[in-house]
C-alpha cells in the first residue's frame, strides 16, 4: 500500500489575508486558488521546494469554525516548518515581522524556535541536527 498525507486544512478567517501572509511573510508558494462557489475557494499553499504535504486554506464557514481560527490545537504547536538553514530563515522571518513566542534553542534533535502565524497558530521552525537529518523526507 502506498499512501501519503497530501494536504492539511488550516482554518482561516479570510482567504486573501492568509494568502498574503503565507506568501509575502513566509515565502510560501500559492499552488492553487480555484473558486468553487460564491463563498468557497480551493486554496493550496506550500513552502518553496516542498515535495509532499501542502496547506489547504479553508475559510471558516460558521461561528464554530471561526472560533477555531488560530487555535486548532488548543494552544500547542500545530505545524512544523523544517529548514536546512535555521539562522537564515529565522533572521528573514524576524525582518518580515514574524512574532517568535519562544526564542531559538538547541535541542537534542536540532535548533528550534516557536513562531505564530497571523492568527496565532504556533509553528516550530526547526533545523534537525546531523543525527536527525533523515527526519527531512525527500
Amino acid at each position: 500500500m502506498n499512501q501519503r498525507i497530501a494536504d492539511i486544512a488550516l482554518v482561516v478567517r479570510d482567504y486573501d489575508e492568509a494568502i498574503q501572509f503565507y506568501t509575502e511573510k513566509l515565502g510560501f508558494e500559492l499552488l492553487e486558488d480555484t473558486k468553487i462557489d460564491e463563498h468557497k475557494r480551493w486554496v493550496v499553499i506550500a513552502p518553496t521546494g516542498a515535495k509532499e504535504c501542502c496547506l489547504l486554506l479553508a475559510k471558516a464557514a460558521n461561528e464554530q469554525q471561526l472560533a477555531s481560527v488560530g487555535n486548532q490545537t488548543g494552544g500547542r504547536v500545530f505545524l512544523f516548518l523544517f529548514t536546512d538553514d535555521f539562522l537564515r530563515d529565522y533572521n528573514k522571518m524576524l525582518e518580515m515581522g514574524i512574532t517568535f513566542v519562544r526564542p531559538p534553542k538547541e535541542e537534542p534533535y536540532g535548533m528550534v524556535a516557536v513562531f505564530e502565524d497571523l492568527y496565532g497558530n504556533m509553528w516550530d521552525l526547526l533545523e534537525p541536527n546531523e543525527n536527525n537529518k533523515e527526519v527531512i523526507r525527500d
